[in-house]
């Protein structure tokens, strides 16, 4: 730790506790160790030699969710963020697993993840499994009673997986609707294609109504999200070394992400990378031109004429408008700094109303893995999320990850909410209410009266 961690940005922590009550796990143990403060102070004890990384230090590292709210509260500007992810890989260092955690990780994180035509290959199986009737079988077998609670629930919730990723579904160009204003590239991610290959699509094709060119290079791998949040950070850096190299190849002026946890690593490359004296300056190159999908369609294209979709059910005259409300991703809104653009846009749906989400800027609990690692913690923070979101009395609850969506998904189950409510990505409810625009046709790019060009302006809400 002591040749790992940045120990000025440990002594940049004032200790003033601004970074408490926005921290989930402090919230929910009330135990300052559970803080950001706490673990700050932990890890500089450790580094400072006061006191030994025993199990109970890596417990309370492990317990963290990495949302990195404390980040814009930090009156330091604390980096906790880079400073866990520090401390992570050097434990991993040293780390003693069982054998079968061992193969566990080593499948997922080298076997699996890094390589496109296995996740794929995952894909196809998992769908075979959910359409051959294999998945009912399994159930009313009992064989899911041998998982604990949480993984059952998440098997019920799973979306439809594809073995045919978006670059099956497009090709490796789609182009702009009418005059381009610009050539991005698009990151399709590796669960995203896998799980959520609908909603890559549907990115390209909103993209392309914004009048962007976009190009999806077939030679990107994963992000090394859940490398770097899992102490792999070595792994982390060569699969950000083969995303840039892909991108810098296909001459994009943005690289757009669909998915907050993929987006917020893809703007720290510079930072990941910044000790590689060959590729930093890529890296920095990268990192300036990572935007999500709705910053650069209210930064630089025309916002699609949006119109009301009737929900399923409901009679063509009646006038009800349709309720909404939105949970931030908490990469998307810490990291990428993007929290108003989606409701920019859910503000230009006609018929639609929007309901802020009483803490709304709270992680869900997914964090990548964690609902998995740390079941307990992850379900006591859904639990308490889904009382508020039950508040809203919403048809819609939107986001803006696949990791949110599934937890979002899985918060439905357990309240006994479907057939009531649906989660769905921001990309495809905007999508299914698009109005597509004639060939040649332009519109003026729409940063409203009175907002910015990172789209400040705020929906039509009810608290």
């Amino acid at each position: 730790m002591k040749l790992t961690l940045n120990y000025d940005e440990l002594t940049n922590c004032m200790r003033c506790g601004f970074c408490q009550p926005s921290c989930p796990t402090f919230k929910e143990t009330g135990l300052e160790a559970a803080s950001p403060r706490g673990r700050i102070a932990l890890m500089k004890a450790v580094v400072d030699g006061v006191m030994e990384p025993d199990d109970s230090f890596s417990r309370q590292m492990d317990l963290c969710l990495g949302c990195r709210a404390c980040e814009p509260v930090c009156p330091a500007d604390v980096k906790y963020g880079q400073l866990l992810e520090q401390t992570r890989d050097a434990i991993e260092d040293h780390a003693e697993h069982s054998w079968w955690v061992k193969g566990l990780r080593s499948l997922t994180f080298r076997h699996m993840f890094p390589h496109q035509k296995r996740m794929r290959l995952l894909g196809s199986g998992l769908r075979l499994y959910q359409r051959s009737g294999a998945a009912k079988l399994v159930r009313s077998a009992g064989v899911m009673k041998l998982f604990p609670e949480t993984m059952r629930q998440m098997e019920r919730i799973l979306p439809e997986a594809s073995g045919d990723g978006v670059v099956d579904r497009l090709g490796t160009f789609y182009p702009a609707k009418g005059t381009a204003v610009a050539k991005v590239g698009l990151f399709r991610g590796c669960i995203m294609d896998v799980l959520f290959t609908e909603t890559n699509v549907n990115t390209a094709k909103l993209l392309a109504e914004a009048g962007f060119d976009v190009v999806i290079p077939d030679t990107q791998n994963c992000c090394g999200a859940l490398h770097a949040h899992s102490g792999e950070l070595d792994q982390a850096r060569d699969l950000a070394r083969r995303n840039i190299r892909a991108f810098r190849e296909a001459g994009v002026d943005y690289i757009i992400s669909n998915a907050g946890g993929c987006g917020a690593l893809l703007v720290e490359y510079h930072h990941l990378l910044h000790e590689d004296p060959v590729m930093a300056e890529e890296a920095r190159w990268f990192a300036e031109r990572v935007k999500d999908i709705t910053q650069v369609i209210l930064e630089r294209g025309h916002v699609p004429a949006l119109t009301e979709r009737l929900r399923e059910g409901r009679p063509s005259g009646d006038q009800t408008e349709t309720v909404i409300t939105y949970q931030d991703s908490c990469h998307l809104r810490n990291v990428m700094k993007a929290g108003n653009a989606p409701r920019n846009l859910m503000s230009r749906i006609p018929g639609v109303r929007f309901r802020e989400l009483q803490g709304a800027d709270r992680c869900c609990g997914s964090a990548g893995i964690y609902n998995l690692v740390q079941p307990e913690m992850s379900m006591q923070v859904l639990d308490h999320k889904m009382e508020h979101v039950k508040e809203t009395e919403a048809q819609y609850l939107l986001t803006s990850n696949p990791g949110c969506l599934l937890q979002m998904k899985l918060g439905i189950e357990r309240e006994g909410l479907a057939g009531r409510m649906e989660a769905v990505h921001l990309v495809d409810f905007l999508y299914e209410r698009m109005k597509p625009q004639p060939v040649g046709e332009t519109e003026a790019a729409l940063p409203g009266p009175g907002s910015t060009s990172a789209g400040q302006t705020a929906p039509r809400s009810e608290k």
